[in-house]
């Protein structure tokens, strides 16, 4: 309607979770003009959209090291849906679940209160699965199809970091055992892939090179809300021999 004007800041959803209040809220950019999104659970910042070359960094990265055929991904984290799209992307992809434990989160982009809702949900590849991501990795329910238990690419975008977790609950996937599940889940030449808001960990690497080839952590730069500083993120590859 002419003469209406955009909020500043509005939260479009709240909700609380058995893991905390899950927000989904809404900023003009002083810089830029544009709409930012941003993700909470309690006073948790999840994800904004400003800052999205790490989410899809993560996905280009690990598929780029997938073999050539057709794929299934389970991307471990829906949030503002950066890692789930930029998978949708390639045309090998024949299936993805994306696992968020968080309903407010899945339902946010089923009626469209996040950009890339309409993207995911209209995807006939796409699958938006209410369920503890940790839980089912280190259980035995299957990902997609219970007779194709086994999937190409496993992608994680949860926690800040390895050591830095939302909850302890999600400790052991970092460990030992979490490693040698996902091992277990892929197919041979298979990737794991995740993202983490810290520097490289060495004793990290170390954990998956137990159960896991061609490790290593790729450090993905981009600019800070400043605009004058450069600050990164890391996202850890390995493959499936």
């Amino acid at each position: 309607m002419l003469g209406m004007t955009r909020r500043r800041f509005e939260e479009l959803a709240y909700q609380e979770t058995p893991l905390g209040a899950a927000s989904l809220r809404r900023r003009i950019d002083p810089q830029t003009g544009m709409d930012i999104f941003e993700v909470k659970l309690d006073d948790d910042f999840l994800m904004s959209s400003k800052f999205t070359d790490g989410e899809v960094e993560l996905s280009r990265l690990a598929l780029e090291r997938a073999p050539e055929r057709q794929l299934d991904v389970v991307v471990g984290g829906l949030g503002l849906g950066y890692t789930a799209a930029a998978v949708l992307e390639d045309e090998r992809v024949r299936g993805l679940a994306v696992v968020d434990a968080l309903e407010p989160v899945i339902q946010w982009h089923q009626d469209g209160l996040v950009p890339l809702g309409p993207t995911l949900v209209s995807d006939a590849r796409c699958r938006l699965v209410l369920g503890d991501f940790f839980a089912i990795a280190m259980g035995g329910a299957p990902w997609l199809d219970p007779a194709q238990p086994l999937v190409d690419a496993v992608i994680v975008d949860i926690d800040h970091s390895p050591r830095h977790v939302l909850s302890p609950a999600h400790s052991p996937f970092y460990g030992p055992p979490g490693v040698a599940r996902i091992a277990e889940w892929l197919r041979p030449g298979g990737v794991f892939a995740l993202w983490s808001n810290d520097p490289p960990d060495e004793e990290y690497l170390a954990v998956l090179r137990g159960a896991l080839t061609e490790c290593e952590a790729r450090v993905v730069p981009f600019t800070d809300d400043s605009g004058l500083r450069t600050v990164s993120n890391t996202v850890y590859l390995a493959s499936k021999p």
